[in-house]
C-alpha cells in the first residue's frame, strides 16, 4: 500500500512536501520551520513524522488552544523553544464604544493586504478584545499596513504570548458510530439533523471543510477535518477508531456552537 492511499488526492502535494522536509532534516541534521498549518495538515504531518528517532515534530501557535500552528521538524539533539517558532502577537486597538468588529472582517482585511493565509495564525476575539498572531517575517508589513478593519481605524500593539486571550478548549465532545465517513452522514451525526437536511445544506454550499466549501454529499472525511456549517457552528472529527462488529465506524468528534 502506498503512503498516498491514506490521504486525499488534493493532499498529495502537501504529503510530498512533508516527506521532503523530513528528508532535509535528516540529511542536513538541522531543524525546519513551516508556515502555519491547519488541524488537518498538523495531523498529516504528525502521521508522517511519527515518533521516530531520526526526527521529531512539535507544533506551536502562540497559546495552548490555538488551532493554527507552525511546526518545527527537528533532529533529536534539538529542543524547540517558543522563540524558534518566529511568531509575533498583536493587540488590535479600536474605538470599542462605537464599533463592533467580527472575525470574518479581520480575516478579510488581512487577506486583502495580499498576505497568504499560511503566514498568520489564529484570530482571537473575546468580548471587545481582538488579537492576531502572525509569522515574524511579515510582522513589520502587517504593522505598517493594517490601519483599518472595515471603516474602523485601528492601531496594532505587540504583546507577549502570556497576554494572549485565554481561549477555552470548549468542544462538546462525543463518541458515535456511523455507517460511513461521508460528509452528509457525519453532519447528521454531529448536528442531530436528518440526512436529507444535511444534504440540502451541502448542496446550498453552507458547509466548509478546512475553510474550503464542499458541495459533494459523498465527500469522505478524515481525522483532523474542521467543519464549519452555516447556522450550526463548527465541528471537528477528532479520531476514527476503527470498525464495530456491525461494520460501523467508531468516531470521536467535537462540536462548538
Amino acid at each position: 500500500m502506498s503512503i498516498y492511499d491514506h490521504y486525499r488526492k488534493e493532499e498529495h502535494v502537501f504529503v510530498d512536501q512533508v516527506m521532503n522536509w523530513k528528508e532535509q532534516v535528516i540529511e542536513r541534521y538541522s531543524p525546519k520551520l513551516t508556515d502555519f498549518l491547519d488541524l488537518r495538515e498538523q495531523m498529516i504531518m504528525q502521521s508522517i513524522i511519527g515518533n521516530q528517532t531520526e526526527c521529531l515534530v512539535t507544533f506551536f501557535g502562540g497559546c495552548e488552544n490555538c488551532e493554527r500552528k507552525r511546526a518545527i521538524i527537528y533532529p533529536s539533539y534539538f529542543t524547540p523553544e517558543e522563540k524558534d517558532f518566529s511568531l509575533v502577537a498583536f493587540d488590535l486597538k479600536y474605538a470599542t464604544k462605537f464599533t463592533t468588529i467580527a472575525h470574518r472582517q479581520v480575516l478579510g482585511t488581512l487577506m486583502s493586504l495580499g498576505v497568504t493565509r499560511a503566514k498568520f495564525g489564529d484570530i482571537l476575539i473575546k468580548n471587545e478584545k481582538i488579537q492576531i498572531i502572525v509569522a515574524d517575517e511579515i510582522a513589520s508589513f502587517v504593522e505598517n499596513n493594517l490601519n483599518s478593519v472595515g471603516k474602523s481605524p485601528i492601531t496594532l500593539m505587540k504583546i507577549p504570548f502570556n497576554e494572549l486571550i485565554e481561549t477555552e478548549n470548549d468542544w462538546e465532545t462525543s463518541n458515535g458510530t456511523v455507517s460511513s465517513l461521508r460528509l452528509d452522514v457525519l453532519l447528521s451525526e454531529f448536528y442531530n439533523v436528518s440526512r436529507q437536511k444535511a444534504q440540502a445544506m451541502i448542496k446550498a454550499e453552507h458547509v466548509k471543510i478546512n475553510q474550503r466549501i464542499i458541495d459533494s454529499t459523498s465527500f469522505i472525511c478524515g481525522e483532523g477535518d474542521l467543519f464549519s456549517v452555516k447556522g450550526f457552528g463548527r465541528g471537528l472529527l477528532i479520531s476514527i477508531d476503527g470498525l464495530s462488529k456491525k461494520e460501523k465506524w467508531r468516531i470521536h468528534y467535537g462540536v462548538k456552537k
